[in-house]
Order: C-alpha cells, then sequence, then structure tokens
C-alpha cells in the first residue's frame, strides 16, 4: 500500500493488519516505490491513498488490482483509472469496514466505486441514453444465476461463498446486483422471479 501522508498510511497499515485474511507486504509513501516493489513481488491488491491520478501511471502497472483513495470524481479520471486496473475508487471518509469491502471486491474481480465516483460516470449519459437503455431489462450474469439458483436451495450467504470459492462479501454484491436486475426487495421475491422468467429450474 503507498499514501504520501504518513497519518494516513498509518491508518491504511492498522485497517489492513487489524483483518485476518489479508498481509501486508509493504508499506510506501509514493505509488511510484509500491510499483517498484510489487514488479518483484506477487500481490493480489494493491492500496493507495493520493489524489495524483499521473503518479499512477509513471510506472509500468502491476498485475495486482488496485484499491484507490482519493478526492477525484471526473468522469473523465474515473474511465481512465478503471481502464488500468483500479477496481475500486473510494473518499477519503470512507468506513474502515468499506476498505475492507472494496479489498475483497478488487481481489474477487468486482469493481466498487463511492456514491460521487458513480454518480460522475452516470452523468455522462443524456436522458434520452437512459430511456433507451431502460427499455430492456439487464442481464442476469452465469455467476449470479448461480448464486440465484443456491438462493432458491435455501443456502445462505457463507455456504454460497464456500460452494463457488468467493469471500462472503462478494456474495451479497452478487445479491443486491440480483436484486437490483430483477427488481426485486427479497430474496423471496428474487427466487419466485428467477422461477417465472426462466432462470431457476422446477
Amino acid at each position: 500500500m503507498a499514501a504520501t501522508s504518513a497519518v494516513r498510511r498509518v491508518g491504511l497499515e492498522s485497517i489492513v493488519r487489524s483483518h485476518p485474511d489479508f498481509q501486508l507486504a509493504g508499506s510506501f509513501g509514493s505509488a511510484a516505490s509500491l510499483f517498484s516493489f510489487s514488479h518483484g513481488t506477487e500481490l493480489d491488491v494493491i492500496v493507495i491513498d493520493s489524489d495524483s491520478i499521473p503518479d499512477l501511471f509513471h510506472e509500468p502497472m502491476s498485475d495486482a488490482a488496485i484499491v484507490l483513495l482519493t478526492a477525484v470524481s471526473d468522469a473523465r479520471s474515473i474511465s481512465r483509472l478503471l481502464r488500468n486496473r483500479v477496481r475500486a475508487i473510494l473518499s477519503r471518509e470512507s468506513d474502515p469496514d468499506d476498505v475492507i469491502s472494496a479489498i475483497y471486491a478488487a481481489q474477487d474481480g468486482l469493481v466498487l466505486l463511492s456514491a460521487p465516483a458513480a454518480e460522475s460516470l452516470a452523468a455522462v449519459y443524456d436522458d434520452r441514453a437512459l430511456e433507451v437503455e431502460t427499455g430492456s431489462s439487464e442481464q442476469i450474469t452465469s455467476r449470479e444465476t448461480d448464486v440465484l439458483r443456491m438462493l432458491a436451495e435455501g443456502l445462505v450467504n457463507k455456504d454460497i461463498a464456500t460452494r463457488l470459492g468467493i469471500s462472503e462479501h462478494t456474495v451479497k454484491f452478487h445479491i443486491s446486483s440480483i436484486l437490483d436486475k430483477l427488481g426485486a426487495s427479497t430474496r423471496t421475491e428474487a427466487v419466485a422471479l428467477g422461477i417465472r422468467r426462466g432462470l431457476i429450474p422446477i
């Protein structure tokens, strides 16, 4: 992980070290130092606290997913970050639990954005584009279908996570996406809609 502010760096170190699933491989005062270190070390996730977007691209990017805490929220920068292995963008005011969730999400190949970052990206679409998009429902992915079918079996998040080999945080993200795509307010309603749409065999 890297943060130019010593105070922020200590805070992030504390968050990572306090969680039993994470191991802190190194802590640095700049993104450049972190990337240099990462080239010789196998890392799953990199956590960076920075507002200097160009600094993130001076060195060849590591294969690790990046969690970024930043004040940057303009759509162009966010799009560029997402194209360069940044998988989570949070504000510096994020709770430790949010940082932990972002690390899990990045590790599992998901993208997590703070509300300002997501709203900035959404703002690039005009009303006409949104109207066209809402004409057809968003497709459920194959992984979400797996989760939906396990919900129909009555499995809880922990059991679903074990069966799929993912974290419980990721299961929660999938369930939230399923509810949103199906327009359901509860798991039971989602299962009923899934059966009606042929997503769940009966």
